[in-house]
């Protein structure tokens, strides 16, 4: 019968797999690499795949169709310039999906790119089970999106704790909690000794130390630097005074060098995830941009306040977010623990006083530290990896088949 493949009964201890594994950014590649480690131990070498991948899934045996930089962009602005090569892109995978015929096929992230792939492959293919790997934030933009999901992904992979009821509630595929990888550096983040970090830099001991994110992006640092500066000028004219590591990616170094001048104080510029880490643990409180880096804080139990401008147009937009908060501790906590300054609300003197309340002993620092005690145990697994978890999803589809 058309669209139907004939199935043979075969020992699952010795079948061997082939799975279409497609990424679209730096982020999913490193997520793949990492989930394909796990199959070829599991499955012993006994699969092969194909798809679009970076060196991390290519170290792990991935034959990418192409580059994965030809379709690495983030965001609308940066993606219409590069529409007609990245429609290209999408269906060169799609025909290379197809002729594959593959026991599953796995899309990260990136679902600007992998989501049409996947409907595509679907599409022609419907007894091919469709993985994805990351949630789309269906729970905070577009909710509509969770039950077209459910149209053409088998089973969806979840980085955060409350996803799997997200989906449940908006009609969403059948969801599993596999952790985000940010929960593996848990233990190695108390066993990190930052005092090193502390003698390099030659922090006073009897000073505090803030730590201001002010982004990765050029768009974010731009936007951030004016406010953050601003409100570091008014805790020193306070008398707080702390001392400032900023951590930057080379990428925006520049542009936070430039944003300094005026500042009062001169910040310590470090780099590498390492340092990072170690000044994170240093900090008497941290000034973020909304992001990922909101997690890895409370991960590192460093008190926040969280704030983000963004450009007129998503402004206009903010009446379609449909949750609670922006700042991922608190939307995993499930209450506002963590403030969050967005838009006109970021502003040095609103800043400044948040900060002040996290440097000095006040009710406010006891209530956040309590609060990032409870994230760890949210999002922990019960004796495996998120990379482990997701293999034990992505083998349990393929056996099913």
């Amino acid at each position: 019968m058309p669209g139907q493949r004939e199935r043979v009964v075969v020992d699952a201890n010795s079948r061997n797999y082939r799975i279409f594994i497609v990424a679209g950014e730096h982020s999913g590649d490193v997520l793949g690499g990492k989930l394909m480690e796990v199959l070829n131990r599991r499955l012993h070498g006994r699969v092969r795949y194909l798809g679009v991948g970076g060196e991390n899934m290519s170290r792990q045996g991935l034959v990418s169709q192409f580059p994965l930089e030809d379709v690495a962009v983030m965001g609308p602005l940066s993606i219409l310039p590069r529409l007609p090569r990245l429609v290209r892109r999408v269906y060169q995978t799609v025909a290379a999906g197809l002729s594959a015929e593959p026991d599953a096929v796995v899309i990260i992230d990136s679902p600007e790119f992998t989501h049409p792939i996947a409907k595509r492959i679907k599409r022609r293919l419907p007894y091919v089970p469709v993985i994805d790997y990351v949630s789309p934030s269906v729970w905070a933009w577009r909710p509509g999106r969770a039950r077209k999901m459910a149209r053409y992904v088998d089973h969806l992979m979840a980085l955060l704790p409350f996803e799997p009821e997200a989906h449940r509630r908006l009609g969403g595929p059948p969801t599993t909690y596999v952790g985000h990888p940010l929960i593996e550096q848990v233990e190695w983040l108390e066993q990190l000794d930052q005092s090193e970090l502390a003698e390099r830099l030659n922090l006073d001991p009897e000073l505090p130390v803030l730590v201001v994110l002010p982004g990765s992006r050029s768009s974010e640092v731009s936007r951030l630097m004016q406010p953050f500066g601003q409100a570091v000028q008014l805790l020193v004219e306070r008398g707080v005074g702390p001392q400032v590591i900023i951590p930057v990616v080379d990428s925006v170094r520049g542009l936070v060098e430039t944003g300094l001048a005026g500042w009062p104080v001169k910040p310590h510029l470090v780099s590498g995830d390492e340092d990072k880490f170690k000044a994170f643990k240093l900090a008497r409180a941290a000034l973020a941009a909304s992001g990922t880096v909101a997690l890895e804080l409370a991960l590192a139990g460093t008190p926040m306040v969280v704030a983000y401008r963004v450009d007129g147009l998503a402004a206009q937009l903010r009446f379609l977010v449909r949750v609670h908060s922006v700042v991922l501790p608190n939307l995993i906590l499930g209450e506002n623990a963590f403030p969050e300054y967005l838009q006109e609300a970021c502003a040095p003197g609103q800043l400044a006083d948040a900060l002040e309340l996290l440097i000095k002993d006040t009710p406010e620092r006891t209530e956040q530290l309590a609060a990032l005690a409870r994230v760890p145990g949210k999002m922990l697994l019960e004796g495996q990896t998120p990379s482990e978890a997701a293999a034990d999803v992505v083998i349990a589809v393929l056996e099913e088949g």
